[in-house]
């Protein structure tokens, strides 16, 4: 299983990067008894449509996750239909994708375009809502959600690699949980925001810190921490700091657009 850090910015994106977009690839069956690549995205929020395309064909996604509505996690959506609508580019007969992603997504999808649930969006999108508890098989992978403790419905998200056992840990935007950890339990590694800054944000129930974000992984027992959603001013020093003087925790590491992460 590889993953792809497609943008990595924390509520807006940077100069550097998009916000927050994962690609995660594996060999999957084909349907036929053979197998071929599979690819989902974990989010796909402002400003990140762009660099996914030097990653990705946009006809070849099989499924987008999203993990909440904020604009930084899914707004790009809207140009993903666009392109899988009006690319003359498109395979003859492409099926709709799945979106999954909290209740009432494809309405807040449909209001930021400006279109009816029903009109274009539902003829390319296949809107599904998350059900805690109700595993989703999708290709070589077993994706659970988790509810995590933001101020919006939103999930934390667990892929196992059927045929390896390799677990990927997704927080989405979150703040430290007994949801969380239990989602995280026993992770290859764990992808874990971190925007806000210990003595800085003294706001709870929002989103993690790099202290928060490694004491997470510590009690879930993850083998491997990485540090993403960083807002623009925020140092990512910093966070990593904060991380690494937690006892106990796994290695960490701050991530950067285009980084490739063997799970």
């Amino acid at each position: 299983m590889r993953l792809t850090v497609v943008g990595c910015s924390g509520s807006v994106p940077g100069p550097g990067s998009a916000a927050s977009c994962y690609l995660v690839e594996a060999d999957g069956p084909d349907g036929s008894g053979g197998t071929r690549p599979w690819r989902v995205l974990l989010d796909l929020g402002s400003g990140a449509l762009g660099p996914l395309q030097r990653h990705a064909d946009l006809h070849a996604l099989d499924a987008v996750l999203l993990s909440h509505l904020h604009a930084d996690h899914c707004l790009d959506l809207c140009g993903l239909y666009v392109a899988r609508a009006y690319d003359p580019r498109r395979p003859p007969g492409a099926g709709r994708l799945p979106v999954h992603g909290p209740a009432g997504t494809a309405e807040h999808l449909a209001a930021a375009y400006g279109a009816e649930v029903g009109e274009g969006l539902g003829g390319r999108l296949d809107v599904r809502p998350w059900r805690v508890d109700e595993p989703v098989a999708l290709g070589p992978w077993r994706v659970e959600v988790g509810p995590a403790l933001h101020p919006v419905e939103a999930y934390g998200i667990r892929l196992t690699e059927v045929a390896t056992g390799r677990v990927l840990v997704y927080t989405g935007d979150t703040d430290a949980c007994d949801a969380v950890v239990e989602l995280a339990r026993g992770a290859d590694v764990l992808l874990a925001e971190a925007a806000f800054v210990e003595g800085r944000d003294d706001l709870r129930g929002v989103h993690l810190t790099g202290r928060r974000a490694a004491e997470v992984a510590r009690d879930a027992g993850a083998a491997r921490l990485l540090l993403t959603h960083l807002p623009p001013w925020n140092d990512p020093a910093v966070a990593l700091a904060e991380a690494v003087a937690v006892g106990g925790a796994p290695p960490a590491e701050v991530v950067r657009p285009g980084q490739v992460v063997e799970v």
